[in-house]
């Protein structure tokens, strides 16, 4: 019958696959892909020498940076998005002067470029081997609705497919680049081999469909293996299909390395051919109206049986008159005469009848073949309402009945058939071979997929209106024209579109060895499942790149197909994803196991291009969103962690200078909230740009080093002062904002006679207390243990002394959250005076702990009055006289230096200016002409003010503490003393930092007191509260 032709559709996809896989390199491989820039290099702007424009004068100083228009377009115009270009766009943009490789210009309309190509990859081995068989399953209805998912899902699919391909240049590389550039390279990476992958499958299964139509129906007796009994004739056939199938294979691998250019030009004959064999079908069915074919189906009873074995379908036969035994009735009685003794009751019981196997399309049979009749492995065909008496058979005649080789179910159905609508990608991946990618794509996709899916919906109606049941549930019950069966030979050779330069060597190796995993399957109805998933995840993601774009609303995307939109989006991806589960729920879950190892893959190696995708976009839009809400008040206590801002301090090399303050904030942060690292740089911005630049990256490298997960930010200030305060108010955005400052100990400031770094300290102190934020002083910072350290044992000593909100119990908890810190335990001190209950303090205590949920021993230390001692006398005087010397130093040192100013030009007035003044305060400008005339009373003010500082330091020895300092002092003393006492061995000490005087002539003083408080202590971390609550114990 013609309607039964059989065009497998085999194995050019192939050929197709091995070139996706060399674009697929070649757009994600390691710096092999080179985006091509609209811009212009200096190089070849001072070559053309047409920046020298007097039209362009006034712009002159910025065309060595930015093109001029005309230069643009001309870039623009010679932009060509071949694949093979990759390499001669590298070679043609360098300026060796070598001569400019001339590319062919893409010259492929809509009929030649997408609309064949789509039909010749929709058209495949499915619809002329498995969809009559189908249309047998599961009833015309469900058949029909089958058809309307898949195809439903491909249009869904094209219209988002249409929509990216429309945004812009599409070069060849089809799914991978669409996706890459919406959702970003690790997604396009593992869709994209998902794809090549779905492709390879593709591959072998076209050639075990022509395999099964060239042993079935061509050549039987070319198999190699034989059935040895009656049941081995399924493994004997998945055998020969394998060894077959391999050999093809070869051939096909060889096909494409020598000669795939000569052979694709054959590809519209080959597509007339199945063109051909569809009109075939229709043919066929008008001629069953008039004139059915005889085509008659033997029956015992209602079952159907397999006249493989016999050839008159009748029990008895005659033969010179004679009654004999026909050779049915020696399969089912064992004996060629009419004994029955042997045999089979069921033969004995029915008749043996023959019935039309195409009784035509006016026969009336469409009604018996609306309703599904799915079947088990190893079920027998029958025949519904035909006459029949129900006995048991015996089991080893099965073999002469059609048995149904495989369960079905609608999901498996859906699995199978999938494959027969893939290849709405052909016009994608020649988009670089089409003259207007962005009209042709759409429209000859569209029209593709409108008309295979009129076919697919017809053949269905007229398979159901014209065959009987039986015959459209056997798989092999079908007849062929030997003419169409030669043309399988030229099908096997040629489908896609190659190149002939840059034949992708490896890459079709690595696809052979693929698709000779699918060979040794070796079951059509295996292997179809399989490549179903690959590409219904591709699809998933083209559906999903076009959602994210249309919601995201992104300048960039300004696609020319209008006709699309979100939702539409998302129904595809549902559907898809709905297929994926509906045809097998374990090969869904494997595909997605891939894809997700890919992406991994992808992501954890780094992608070397930033190409602005959508997942980008919707991050930037997540966090729009998430920091509007945070703006609606305030965090909640429950809420609260410390969010850093870590002070870092650079050398002249702007190396970081205490790296542990680094290690520090990842130790308390855990990976968790936000971490900013800032830093001063003291200058003028636009002199010292190039110098922040650089310390930025070098402190992210060391961030990286000590694995601190947070952003950066380098200020340029005139006063290293200035530019603190600028961090503490504008560093973070919105509601995300630092609301604790980790800064670093002056180290060495009584040494030195600089003021500058503990005046810059004090005034960051007095800056974090004005803006509300909790400060964290980690001293000795350089004895913090490294990341790679552990405490085995140990304690955390917590000093409570005053209340601050609860960052003193908050912090150790954090802390031993990090595996540095995990096995210490902590302890919390309280200090009681003369006048509190002990005992009760420390039961309230821990009353407060239990509620807080936190695991802690108490201790309550009784601090006694007691006099002031001589040594908490004698620090203080020394505290003070020292102040007093180095004020009375710093003076001296201006006399001596203002001798030199004179013979000194301006810009060492200025510097040696500096070295006796604060930097952060506003010298006196210098005057531009320095008088150089010695007066008389110049002289006597002079001789006077040596004699002064010569008397200053004799008031040193006379010099009396004042009385506020002496009691400061013995607060410090006392506290150290018993800090000292209870927690020298502590692996870290917290305790409350006090605050600045509010006079600023005590900041030095202020400074000593922490000094003394600290003493003897290896590892002190200073804590003030940012004054609020910061614990609680509701839940």
């Amino acid at each position: 019958s013609s309607f039964y032709t059989v065009v497998p559709g085999c194995l050019s996809v192939v050929i197709k696959t091995c070139f996706f896989f060399f674009f697929f390199f070649s757009f994600a491989g390691h710096g092999n892909h080179k985006e091509n820039s609209p811009f212009l290099n200096s190089s070849e702007a001072v070559k053309g020498g047409d920046y020298y424009d007097r039209n362009l004068a006034l712009f002159e100083e910025e065309l060595d940076i930015r093109p001029k228009v005309s230069s643009l377009l001309g870039k623009l115009v010679n932009y060509t998005n071949l694949t093979q270009g990759v390499k001669e766009h590298e070679e043609a943009e360098s300026t060796d002067g070598s001569k400019k490789k001339v590319s062919k210009s893409p010259s492929m309309g809509t009929l030649m470029g997408v609309y064949l190509p789509c039909m010749q990859n929709i058209f495949g081995v499915i619809l002329f081997l498995r969809l009559t068989w189908m249309v047998g399953m599961a009833g015309v209805l469900q058949s029909f609705l089958i058809v309307l998912l898949c195809c439903c899902c491909t249009m869904l699919t094209t219209i988002s497919m249409s929509a990216i391909a429309t945004n812009g240049v599409v070069p060849a590389g089809g799914s991978y680049f669409m996706i890459s550039r919406s959702l970003g390279p690790e997604f396009g990476g593992a869709v994209g081999l998902c794809f090549y992958l779905g492709t390879t499958f593709a591959g072998a299964m076209y050639i075990l469909g022509a395999i099964e139509i060239l042993l079935t129906y061509i050549v039987p007796q070319a198999a190699i293996f034989h059935p040895s009994g009656a049941h081995d004739a399924s493994s004997a056939m998945l055998n020969n299909m394998r060894v077959y199938g391999t050999v093809f294979l070869i051939l096909m691998a060889v096909v494409v390395f020598v000669g795939v250019k000569y052979v694709n030009k054959f590809a519209s004959l080959f597509l007339a051919c199945v063109v051909i064999s569809i009109l075939s079908i229709y043919a066929g069915a008008i001629k069953s109206i008039f004139d059915p074919p005889e085509f008659p189906i033997c029956m015992l009873g209602n079952r159907t049986l397999s006249r493989d074995q016999f050839d008159v379908c009748a029990k008895t036969i005659v033969k010179d008159n004679i009654t004999v035994a026909s050779k049915l009735w020696e399969l089912f009685c064992h004996s060629t005469n009419l004994t029955t003794e042997n045999c089979d009751e069921y033969f004995l019981m029915n008749n043996v009848s023959e019935i039309a196997g195409i009784p035509g399309a006016a026969s009336g049979i469409l009604k018996d073949n609306l309703w599904s009749n799915y079947m088990e492995k190893g079920e027998i065909l029958e025949k519904a309402h035909h006459p029949s008496v129900d006995v048991a058979g015996l089991k080893n005649n099965l073999h002469l009945y059609v048995l149904s080789d495989i369960a079905t179910s609608f999901m498996v159905l859906v699995g199978i058939f999938f494959p027969s609508v893939t290849g709405i990608m052909a016009g994608s991946n020649r988009s670089g071979d089409l003259k207007d990618a962005q009209k042709s794509i759409p429209v000859g996709t569209i029209l593709a997929i409108v008309t295979t899916s009129l076919v697919y919906f017809s053949c269905v109606l007229l398979f159901g209106a014209c065959i009987e049941g039986v015959v459209l549930r056997d798989k092999e019950c079908v007849s062929h024209h030997p003419w169409c069966i030669c043309l399988m030979f030229l099908f096997l050779q040629v489908f896609g579109h190659g190149k002939a330069n840059g034949e992708p060597t490896w890459a079709l190796l690595l696809t052979a060895l693929i698709a000779e995993l699918g060979i040794l399957i070796a079951s059509l109805d295996m292997v179809a499942p399989i490549l179903s998933m690959f590409f219904l995840m591709c699809y998933l993601f083209v559906n999903l790149a076009c959602a994210v774009q249309t919601l995201l609303r992104t300048p960039n995307w300004r696609p020319r197909f209008k006709y699309y939109h979100w939702a539409l989006s998302f129904l595809g991806m549902s559907i898809c994803l709905a297929l994926m589960f509906i045809s097998s729920w374990y090969y869904a879950l494997v595909a997605m196991l891939i894809a997700g190892m890919i992406y991994k893959y992808i992501e954890y190696q780094g992608a070397e291009k930033e190409w602005g995708d959508g997942i980008r976009g919707l991050s930037l839009s997540a966090a729009r969103y998430a920091l509007l809400r945070l703006e609606e008040g305030p965090p909640h206590t429950k809420n609260w962690r410390p969010q850093l801002l870590v002070l870092l301090k650079l050398d002249e090399d702007l190396h970081v200078k205490y790296p542990r303050l680094l290690t520090f904030a990842s130790q308390l942060k855990a990976g968790k909230g936000l971490t900013i690292i800032g830093s001063v740089i003291q200058g003028n911005f636009l002199e010292t740009y190039g110098e922040a630049q650089a310390a930025e990256q070098t402190i992210k490298n060391m961030m990286d080093i000590e694995k601190v997960k947070g952003f950066c930010q380098v200020v340029v200030a005139n006063k290293v002062r200035e530019g603190i305060a600028h961090l503490i108010q504008s560093c973070g955005l919105g509601g995300m904002k630092h609301n604790t400052v980790v800064l670093g100990w002056p180290y060495g400031w009584r040494q030195s006679e600089d003021p500058r770094s503990w005046k810059t300290f004090i005034g960051t102190v007095r800056c974090t207390t004005a803006a509300h934020l909790a400060l964290l002083v980690p001293k000795n910072v350089s004895f913090y243990p490294s990341n790679h350290e552990r405490y085995n044992e140990g304690n955390i000593d917590v000093w409570w002394i005053v209340h601050d909100g609860g960052m003193l119990m908050l912090l150790p908890f954090l802390l031993k959250q990090h595996k540095v810190w995990r096995k210490c335990k902590m302890r919390i001190f309280t200090v009681a005076q003369m006048d509190d209950n002990s005992i009760q303090m420390k039961k309230d205590l821990a009353t407060f702990l239990y509620q807080l949920r936190i695991e802690a021993e108490v201790e309550v230390v009784e601090m006694h009055n007691s006099d002031i001692s001589a040594y908490t006398y004698e620090r203080t005087l020394m505290m003070e006289q020292r102040s007093q010397m180095l004020r009375q130093m710093r003076l001296t040192k201006t006399e001596r230096e203002r001798e030199a100013q004179l013979v000194k030009d301006r810009h060492s007035i200025a510097r040696l200016e500096s070295l006796y003044s604060d930097e952060e305060d506003e010298g006196d400008p210098v005057p531009e002409n320095i008088q150089m005339t010695w007066t008389k009373e110049k002289c006597d003010a002079e001789k006077r003010n040596r004699g002064s500082a010569v008397g200053s330091f004799r008031d040193l020895i006379s010099i009396k503490p004042n009385q506020s300092n002496v009691r400061r002092m013995h607060t410090a003393v006392k506290l150290n003393e018993v800090i000292v006492n209870r927690s020298h061995d502590a692996r870290l000490v917290l305790l409350n930092m006090p605050g600045p005087p509010k006079n600023t002539d005590g900041d030095e003083n202020y400074m000593e007191f922490l000094e003394v408080l600290t003493e003897g202590l290896e590892r002190v971390l200073l804590v003030r509260g940012g004054g609020r609550e910061v614990i609680t114990i509701y839940s």
